[in-house]
């Protein structure tokens, strides 16, 4: 019944200005069932009593915002998180609030992005624009996640102060002039904050760590890992957890296993990796019937409760910067006795699926099992035997080959959605400086082992959601991806229209139809662009508690089972699996009903840090090769449009700059926000989302990671006489 309430009072909270039937208020909720309905029921009857709610003549319950005699409405405080963007807004979540609350510069006083935060809502407007959110003041910041800034350091006479690299941070943080002794100025620092809490003074820092000169590639790599909070290394503890685990297998452990050493059993990875936590074997049992086996390192044998666990449960994931891994678990585990090294005994948990030869599963099989890899392929070595048609383990890889198709083709025909967005990849000279930016190929070799995880992933996470515990339905962590929002797809159907294509969003827009929509571009000169304003559109993939569904792959039950050397939900997932294989006590049903809403939580979190650290790294890596190509000219596609200027991507080099709205001296142009465009007011020439042009690179900022650009002019034909 409390947890009831506080589900009543977040909606209506969230909701104060709207009304709701009893009835939609309980679908709204996911109340089930007629006793639950009735303790809804109850609970709204006495909320009603209280004052808190009240009903009007259509039965409809709304919020009392309550009143001082003489007063306007008293502000509601909500606590939330604080994200700020590049331009200074902020925004703060709310649980359970349906849209963000927006927070001007002026009333984030001495709050930062990512803080823990408390906010006063202002008054709503009586006619709020449709897509406006409520609005408020940080009246106090209850947790303050950023401790350490990195920045470069200027010194004055008497002072210094070191501006951040992130630009969602505004003030400049001062350091004494004896702190500013240990750097030299220019220098990339990390500073330690001091407690802040008055705005009208900037805060005040130690600097912790002197990285080295601002503008060098390497400082700069590691400036993003500190800025992003993430560790250098593990601490003593954790790395003697992991030595001490032993290097052998014992007989007894084999002897509980299901032992498939004997199977043909290879890893396909990059040509670089050094952790490979999944291997395949694919047996044709004839009469059109496959055994496809997905064989996943088995990392909760060696990490269970204990430092290690908490550690990886802080890091929540590994991070691929651009030139180094920040690992999930140490090398001891993630690069050796984890990794499924070819001709090494290793430990595995195996889903072993018995598939028709046109992708249909029959049956299914987990096991607890011990492989012994017998290649280990780049997956450049692999794509050459399959085109081939010769060399080691042709048949098998053929025939996962083959299988991969099927599969493909079943779920495009669910509606599953497929974007291809292009990749860009680095090489480097001898100096460790980026001399070529090449767009990454995506190989049949790379679909094979997609779908066959993709199909791993979907068969646990569906035989996990039919089980039946006491209580109803087994606790568990699902991989979730919810509905579009209409307003975004209204918006991608009428961008797409002008350039021929169409989405029919009148009805609702199932994932079917997006991807009649990726079908009707694939191949065009806007390919890249529509599919990434139809990314733009989508909801943002997380870790849950709750099963929605995933809508981008139009798979009902769907979990992250295949990675867990460098995923912490994966391990999770992986004990569960082997607690469900046995009986489960009703308290352990409890304890993972309060725990897995906060492992998934954490997990979200710390995989959307990563995805930013690794975009900011690649960043780093293309100022750096482009600060060698200032004044060159290069091919471009709009890719964003704003009031400030345009967002180009050189097409080859999938690198990302700025056309300044300054730079467009032609004429005055006007943001068409609704068409993707920015519109000359004289002349009528118009640059649109998708537009094809030519640039000129004018300067590269480095610390900022900006490139910008200018419009080469089109030369005018000649006209003959």
């Amino acid at each position: 019944m409390r947890d009831l309430k506080k589900q009543v009072m977040a909606h209506f909270a969230g909701h104060s200005r709207t009304r709701i039937t009893l009835k939609d208020l309980a679908r709204k909720l996911k109340v089930n069932g007629k006793e639950q309905y009735q303790d809804l029921r109850a609970l709204i009857d006495e909320l009603e009593r209280k004052g808190t709610l009240d009903a009007d003549d259509r039965g409809r319950f709304g919020y009392v915002v309550q009143r001082k005699k003489g007063t306007h409405a008293q502000p509601r405080v909500m606590t939330g998180r604080l994200m700020v963007t590049r331009r200074g807004l902020g925004f703060v979540r709310v649980e359970g609030v349906e849209k963000d609350i927006r927070i001007a510069p002026k009333f984030q006083h001495t709050a930062l992005s990512g803080d823990l935060v408390e906010v006063s809502l202002f008054a709503r407007p009586r006619n709020p624009r449709r897509d406006e959110g409520p609005e408020g003041e940080i009246v106090r910041v209850v947790e303050r996640t950023v401790t350490r800034i990195t920045g470069r350091i200027e010194q004055r006479k008497d002072f210094a102060f070191v501006i951040p690299d992130d630009a969602r941070i505004a003030r400049d943080i001062y350091v004494t002039a004896e702190e500013a002794r240990k750097a030299k100025p220019g220098d990339k620092v990390v500073v330690e904050l001091e407690p802040w809490e008055d705005e009208h003074l900037n805060p005040e820092g130690t600097i912790v760590e002197v990285l080295g000169p601002s503008g060098d590639v390497r400082v700069e790599v590691l400036s993003v890992a500190r800025s992003f909070g993430l560790p250098p290394s593990f601490p003593d503890e954790v790395e003697h957890a992991a030595a001490v685990l032993p290097g052998t297998i014992p007989a007894a452990e084999i002897a509980r296993r299901l032992d498939l050493r004997d199977r043909v059993c290879f890893t396909i990875d990059p040509f670089d990796a050094k952790d490979f936590d999944d291997a395949l074997s694919c047996e044709d049992l004839g009469n059109g019937m496959l055994r496809l086996g997905v064989h996943i390192a088995d990392v909760s044998h060696y990490v269970t409760e204990g430092v290690l666990d908490d550690e990886a449960y802080a890091r929540g994931t590994s991070v691929y910067l651009v030139n180094e891994v920040v690992p999930m678990l140490p090398e001891r585990l993630s690069n050796d006795l984890c990794s499924l090294r070819p001709a090494t005994d290793r430990l595995t948990y195996s889903v072993m699926i018995d598939v028709t030869a046109d992708g249909k599963v029959e049956t299914y099989e987990f096991a607890r099992s011990v492989i012994h890899s017998k290649r280990r392929f780049a997956y450049e070595e692999a794509q050459a035997i399959i085109e081939a048609g010769k060399g080691e383990y042709v048949e098998e890889l053929l025939r996962l080959r083959a299988l991969a198709r099927a599969l493909y083709k079943r779920r495009h025909k669910n509606g599953s959605l497929d974007f291809e967005t292009p990749e860009a990849k680095f090489t480097f000279d001898a100096q460790g400086f980026p001399d070529k930016i090449i767009r990454k190929e995506r190989l049949d070799a790379h679909r094979l082992v997609e779908e066959c995880m993709l199909l791993a992933n979907k068969i646990v996470a569906a035989h996990i959601a039919h089980l039946k515990v006491p209580g109803g339905t087994a606790p568990f962590i699902y991989r979730v991806h919810d509905l579009p929002n209409p307003e975004r797809l209204a918006d991608l159907g009428k961008f797409v229209k002008q350039f021929g294509f169409s989405l029919d969003v009148k009805s609702g827009v199932t994932s079917r139809e997006l991807q009649k929509l990726l079908d009707q571009v694939q191949g065009s000169e806007v390919e890249d662009v529509i599919n990434e304003v139809a990314l733009r559109s989508m909801a943002k993939a997380v870790y849950a508690e709750k099963n929605i569904g995933h809508f981008g792959l139009a798979f009902k039950h769907y979990t992250h089972f295949t990675s867990p050397i460098r995923r912490y939900p994966d391990l999770i997932v992986h004990r569960l699996l082997a607690e469900y294989s046995g009986q489960m006590s009703p308290q352990r049903l409890n304890e993972l009903q309060g725990t897995l809403p906060d492992v998934a939580r954490q997990s979200s979190e710390r995989e959307r840090v990563a995805v930013d650290a690794e975009r900011a790294s690649v960043k780093v890596m293309q100022m750096e090769y482009m600060k060698r190509h200032i004044g060159d000219e290069f091919d471009g596609v709009i890719t964003g449009v704003m009031e400030f200027g345009l967002f180009v991507e050189l097409r080859d080099l999938l690198i990302q700059g700025l056309v300044h709205v300054r730079e467009l001296d032609d004429d005055y142009y006007m943001y068409d926000e609704r068409q993707y465009a920015l519109r000359g007011r004289s002349r009528g020439r118009q640059y649109r989302l998708g537009d094809h042009i030519r640039v000129r690179t004018v300067s590269v900022d480095p610390e900022q990671r900006e490139l910008n650009l200018t419009i080469v002019p089109t030369p005018k034909p000649r006209r003959n006489f």
